[in-house]
């Protein structure tokens, strides 16, 4: 036989299974494409050259190892269901002669036709949107669009190689398939009986227990770091549940309820519930998949869409004034010639400087144990270095400062103290603190919400407050870090920020001549500059959107690619199980079922199995909500009303994406099972 025959007989196999293998060619240019996308906008010089383009290219950097893992799972996963449709086929060429070599070779040539039409299609598609992809991220960070057209060959390169691996993988698993298997069952293989599935108490009861300790954990962890290290745990044991209860958990319940014979031998039930068991084990794990799928487009997309739509409140809150400046001296004199160079440069440009802010703190951390503030962690015996919720931000002012910041006219003792933790819910709740390596005070008061120049939204972990009556005090508490820091110890710094009256790129100007002065001042004093932090809002800004901005468009991106695997399954999922219920649905029509009860009961199946997974992303989106919540708390979001909001509005619209998704594939099903009984 010539080499074109085989190629003629790959053509004309997926050409008669267009049903099958168009959706599935079309998705695997989906993935060609989005990775290409992603792979060239992390290389672009064109971000590259833009304000926050360097913050944009780290986010998709991620996005570029997501998407390449996810297409080598879910290619591979959906082949399975072509294998299982073509068995028939295959095992007739083997009757009309072929050996197993003849029906390899097919199936080589059918891997390698799709592998081209797809790396070929995503390719193309990929340069043509890949420029729509950057001026959308231009258009993100508010910088000028330019229509050059560019092509990256690295991209085009990396990308045909993760693909070739991957069909090279799939064509590997369908010749193991065919060596395994006979040509003669595989002739029969939609007549082969199935064993009635049995319930597994075991995985479903582990399910359960599973379910339950993630979602535990979801709503009891109260510390922010403590729920980004126990959240990817929480994630897996969600993932696990899911499948346990999906495939094994469904089966169980559907079992008990058949031992109840008032509701099992009645006609609407009867059916229904025992083509609902077979079809949970046959297809308990793609359903999971759904649900997986569904949650994480669900999370993501509510996740990345309040980050960017907080983006603003959160840059007013870690930048609360436009130009600040932590000077890192004792010396006042050089201080204050730091404020005078700032001030004179305001001066010059002629803006005027608004809600100036100055104050002394000193900036550390520590473990809190009850009331001591602990720095050497070798000295509790019965510490965890993995119990991060004791680990505090803290910062220690004076009494002066503060009523200065406030407007109060407070009064501390030697031996007194005032506390402040903002963003811990348990208040402190002990009458003295003892700070280790120092003194022990009292604490005359708790007071409320409290927070300086954006220390919170900066901060990965909750605050402490501590105010002193002095700044001997403020030096003691110094001293007691440094001892046991040394090197690494944090230093009593002068604050100075302030507004201005004037545009956002008159600010960036005044910004960046500070930082020309302060360098300038080296010559005559070479550790001048390096002990001066300056900062500019205007200046950030671009960072706050180059970041914000692409963690929103890789969201975006990922969730395109989420739910086309998802649409993928559920149109897979309808079709072969229009097939397995083609023939029991015919048997039930002869023997006597009239069309609506056939049709009364196919509903009742296909809305039950495939309305599960919807409903179930919704429960798991609503446990995982206290933990997310808390995980954007690090990154400064706080706006829980717009987390909620934004999460709702998410769900009601991917819940009426679904719906008409299922109506969409629905009628293929319907008219495969009225292919012979006409159930419409």
């Amino acid at each position: 036989m010539r080499g074109t025959f085989y190629f003629r007989l790959a053509a004309t196999g997926i050409s008669k299974n267009r049903k099958m293998y168009f959706p599935y060619l079309l998705t695997c240019i989906c993935m060609v494409m989005m990775y290409y996308i992603v792979a060239f906008l992390c290389r672009s010089s064109t971000l590259q050259s833009m304000h926050g383009g360097d913050a944009v290219q780290q986010m998709l950097n991620l996005g570029v190892g997501v998407i390449g893992v996810f297409s080598v799972i879910f290619l591979y996963y959906t082949n399975s269901f072509l294998i299982r449709r073509r068995q028939k086929e295959f095992g007739l060429y083997h009757i009309l002669g072929m050996g197993k070599r003849n029906l390899a070779k097919i199936m080589i040539c059918e891997t390698l036709l799709t592998a081209v039409i797809s790396i070929a299609g995503g390719l193309v598609l990929g340069v043509l949107f890949s420029k729509l992809g950057e001026l959308v991220i231009t258009k993100l960070l508010g910088e000028d669009i330019s229509f050059d057209m560019q092509i990256d060959p690295r991209a085009i390169m990396s990308t045909m190689v993760l693909f070739v691996v991957i069909f090279a993988l799939i064509m590997l698993r369908m010749l193991v398939f065919l060596w395994r298997s006979r040509p003669v069952e595989m002739l029969r293989s939609d007549k082969v009986g199935e064993k009635p599935p049995k319930g597994n108490w075991f995985f479903a009861l582990a399910g359960i227990v599973l379910l339950g300790g993630a979602y535990y954990l979801a709503v009891s962890i109260e510390d922010p770091i403590t729920a980004l290290v126990w959240f990817f745990v929480a994630v897996i044991m969600v993932i696990a549940a899911t499948y346990l209860l999906f495939i094994a958990g469904s089966v169980t319940f559907g079992r008990m309820l058949q031992k109840n014979k008032r509701y099992y031998y009645r006609t609407n039930h009867f059916v229904s519930l025992s083509s609902m068991i077979y079809r949970m084990k046959r297809n308990g794990a793609g359903l999971a998949s759904i649900c997986i799928l569904s949650t994480m487009v669900l999370v993501m997309v509510s996740g990345v869409m309040c980050l960017w739509l907080g983006m603003e409140d959160m840059l007013h809150a870690r930048y609360p004034r436009e130009i600040t400046a932590d000077i890192y001296t004792e010396d006042d004199e050089e201080a204050a010639q730091a404020k005078t160079i700032m001030d004179q440069v305001v001066e010059e440009h002629g803006a005027r400087q608004e809600n100036v802010i100055e104050y002394t703190m000193l900036d550390t951390s520590g473990f809190q144990r009850e009331d001591r503030i602990l720095f050497d962690t070798s000295s509790m015996s019965d510490f965890s270095i993995e119990d991060t919720s004791s680990l505090r931000e803290i910062y220690v002012i004076t009494i002066d400062d503060y009523n200065r910041l406030k407007g109060t006219n407070e009064t501390l003792a030697e031996d007194e103290v005032m506390i402040c933790m903002p963003k811990n819910e348990k208040t402190y709740s002990f009458d003295t603190i003892t700070v280790e390596g120092g003194s022990t005070w009292k604490v005359k008061r708790v007071i409320g919400e409290f927070n300086l120049y954006g220390t919170d939204a900066a901060s990965l972990v909750p605050s402490m407050y501590i105010f002193v009556p002095d700044n001997d005090t403020l030096k003691e508490i110094y001293e007691a870090q440094a001892k046991y820091y040394q090197d690494a110890s944090s230093e009593i710094f002068q604050y100075y920020g302030f507004d201005l009256d004037c545009s956002s790129e008159e600010q960036i100007e005044i910004t960046n001549e500070i930082f020309d002065r302060f360098a300038g001042i080296q010559n005559d004093n070479a550790d001048f500059s390096q002990r001066i932090s300056l900062e500019g809002r205007e200046l950030e800004r671009s960072w706050f959107l180059g970041m914000y901005g692409g963690l929103f468009f890789l969201g975006i991106i990922l969730g395109i690619v989420f739910i086309a695997g998802m649409v993928i399954i559920i149109y897979y999922k309808q079709i072969s199980e229009g097939y397995e219920d083609q023939d029991r649905f015919d048997i039930l029509m002869k023997i006597g079922m009239t069309r609506k009860e056939v049709r009364r009961s196919v509903n009742s199946q296909v809305l039950t199995v495939f309305f599960l997974p919807l409903i179930a992303a919704g429960l798991h989106t609503g446990f995982a909500f206290p933990i997310i919540r808390r995980i954007l708390n690090l990154l400064g979001f706080s706006n829980t009303t717009l987390l909620i909001e934004v999460t709702a509005v998410c769900y009601i619209v991917f819940a009426l994406f679904y719906i008409i998704i299922y109506l969409l594939t629905s009628k293929s099903y319907l008219t495969i099972i009225g292919g012979r009984g006409e159930v419409r």
